[in-house]
């Protein structure tokens, strides 16, 4: 009788333990999409089932929390108009504590009142790769190359953007360790269509932008 009492408490905590270590394996993994007006899903029609960071999670299906926190007119650089770091979204994306960090800034930078601090969008860039590696979710992270402009708009500038923010952004993240890049530019280039305003891609650029982020992460 005591044997099998014995018995009967030994299955019952090995049975606890593979429920709570199911419980925990069935936790999601948190993606935090950082971002502009781009990544928020502006001009969108029906924005709220067709940004790309839903897209995203619609494509990874369970097991999987894509949040986003993009910002309209949010600037990487911190002297920039309108900084993503004094946003509450940054505040957010911080205390969601992500395992994946997907970072899409430098469209607004490229306005003349903010690419006038060219010189300290690696830094900035670096400071933000630092502050999520930082977390004690220890996130895998993504730069995304910005998406193309169709047409100058807003003081953006294609110009400015290809020839000069994406190899600021590309010679910051040599300088980072376990960073990754997405090249959504090459995504888009093909399909200015796809960029109504010029600068914001519409629905089905964002659902081009969602696969090309969910390829890179599977």
């Amino acid at each position: 009788m005591i044997a099998n009492r014995i018995v009967k408490q030994m299955l019952c905590i090995l049975i606890g333990l593979l429920i709570s270590t199911s419980v925990l394996a069935a936790e999601p993994v948190k993606i935090a999409c950082v971002g502009d007006s781009i990544t928020f899903g502006a001009a969108i029609q029906d924005r709220e089932n067709r940004n790309y960071p839903l897209q995203l999670g619609k494509l990874l299906g369970d097991g999987y929390a894509v949040r986003n926190f993009g910002v309209n007119g949010a600037t990487l650089l911190k002297q920039g108009d309108l900084p993503y770091w004094t946003r509450p979204q940054f505040k957010m994306a911080t205390e969601f504590q992500p395992n994946i960090v997907i970072i899409k800034l430098g469209t607004n930078d490229s306005k003349p009142q903010n690419w006038k601090y060219a010189d300290q969008y690696g830094t900035d860039l670096l400071s933000m790769i630092d502050h999520f590696q930082g977390l004690d979710s220890k996130p895998q992270i993504y730069v995304c190359r910005p998406v193309p402009v169709a047409t100058d708009r807003w003081g953006i500038t294609e110009a400015v953007v290809r020839d000069e923010v994406i190899p600021a952004l590309n010679k910051a993240v040599k300088k980072a360790k376990g960073v990754k890049i997405i090249d959504l530019y090459k995504v888009l280039a093909p399909y200015p269509e796809l960029l109504p305003d010029g600068v914001h891609p519409n629905g089905d650029g964002a659902a081009l932008l969602a696969k090309a982020i969910y390829k890179r992460i599977k």
